[in-house]
């Protein structure tokens, strides 16, 4: 009988451990299931990142080189607005070349997706898209308004990248 108990426990704890055993695969097996999950996740998330990023690149990518065309406009503009009548008449050839000039340089911009921000005088002050450069209490107007601007502000599809530089109105009377 001490034989038959003995092969009895014996059996019993053969059990326990391939149980024991049981459970411990099984723990590996869910450990194992969720960091697979988790990477498959990972490498998902990294895939739609890395779409993200090649879009934005597509778009965006020319961004430094678009504003730093944008001095070039500038100044092209700046030299057409003080030709005087006489300069012009003495100098057409030039200053139609300098027109033509700024004209590409629109066209290529604008191909380019990046448009030009052109505030009014009178327009209200949008943070977003105008730096202001000064404020002055000029009479007539009311605080906020545009009252002069002096360079033109540019997007690059909806992202702003050189905002319009204008002076705005603090007068508290309208």
């Amino acid at each position: 009988m001490a034989d038959e108990q003995a092969g009895d426990d014996t059996f019993d704890d053969a059990m326990n451990d391939v149980a024991s055993e049981i459970e411990i695969l099984r723990a590996e097996r869910d450990d194992m299931r969720d960091r697979f999950m988790r990477a498959l996740a990972d490498a998902e998330n990294a895939r739609k990142r890395g779409e993200r990023d090649r879009r934005e690149a597509e778009q965006y990518g020319g961004s430094k080189l678009s504003r730093d065309l944008l001095p070039v406009f500038d100044n092209l503009k700046r030299a057409l607005d003080v030709a005087t009548d006489d300069q012009r008449a003495a100098a057409g050839p030039l200053i139609e070349g300098v027109e033509l000039t700024l004209r590409e340089l629109i066209k290529v911009l604008t191909r380019h997706n990046v448009t030009p921000i052109m505030p009014q005088i009178g327009d209200i002050f949008d943070p977003q898209q105008h730096q202001a450069m000064f404020e002055a209490p000029i009479p007539g107007t009311k605080a906020g308004q545009i009252i002069q601007v002096m360079t033109e502000g540019f997007l690059l599809h909806d992202r702003l990248l050189r905002p319009a530089q204008v002076g705005v109105s603090s007068n508290t009377q309208g």
